[in-house]
């Protein structure tokens, strides 16, 4: 059996490289914004008001619960989070 190589997690679990796609693209946000969050060294009630969310939403978000999460709504609370996304486009080849 020959051992097979991916680009990231994703590309190995998921079947459909849109879907792969995707979920790189959320599990990078989510976690730029987890990184900013932890480093306001606030609550998780205070964090949730300052991104405008309920204190249960942002545990989901912190303890890395990313199918609770779409892409929109993750980029949503990273301009909330007073982040600056930038999306690459390119060839894939």
């Amino acid at each position: 059996m020959k051992a097979r190589t991916f680009a990231n997690v994703w590309d190995a679990l998921e079947n459909d490289p849109e879907q792969a796609a995707n979920m790189t693209m959320r599990s990078n946000v989510m976690i730029a914004v987890n990184d900013t969050v932890r480093g306001w060294n606030t609550t998780q009630a205070a964090a949730a008001r300052r991104l405008g969310i309920t204190q249960p939403r942002l545990n989901d978000l912190l303890h890395g619960r990313i199918n609770k999460f779409s892409l929109d709504t993750l980029l949503t609370l990273a301009t909330r989070a007073g982040l600056k996304v930038k999306i690459d486009v390119r060839s894939a080849a």
